[in-house]
């Protein structure tokens, strides 16, 4: 059984790429991905938000897929960022790497994060069914 995404009527619809609330089907297990940030598999950093913000999807779903769970699993994401996005770039990143998928979802604006060169942190909870 699939994830049901729901926006009720009694709250103003959602600001973003995200739904107000998630059900997950009896008898999935779940699964906690930690912040991904923008470092590449070979250990480098890029040093645009763009580049940055592709990168931790490109990870969040590299670490799903290890979990046999596609991005349509994912419950929950929590997004940290030193800048303001005016120009959506994180949106953006989101929509190649989830689609259509809306998530529940929280942005927070930090000071920092542990390295200053990173610019992005995406945390995620995803669902495995039970039939995987």
């Amino acid at each position: 059984m699939p994830l049901k995404l729901d926006n009720p009527a009694t709250i103003a619809p959602p600001l973003g790429l995200y739904s107000h609330t998630v059900e997950v089907p009896a008898g999935a297990r779940l699964v906690f991905v930690s912040g991904q940030v923008g470092v590449r598999p070979d250990g480098t950093t890029p040093a645009t938000l763009e580049e940055q913000a592709d990168q931790v999807y490109a990870n969040i779903v590299a670490a799903l897929a290890a979990k046999n769970a596609p991005p349509s699993c994912i419950i929950k994401l929590t997004t940290f960022m030193v800048d303001d996005d005016p120009t959506g770039l994180i949106r953006n990143a989101r929509r190649k790497h989830l689609g259509d998928h809306r998530p529940a979802s929280t942005a927070v604006y930090v000071t920092r994060l542990v390295d200053p060169a990173w610019k992005v942190e995406i945390e995620a909870v995803a669902m495995i069914p039970e039939d995987r």
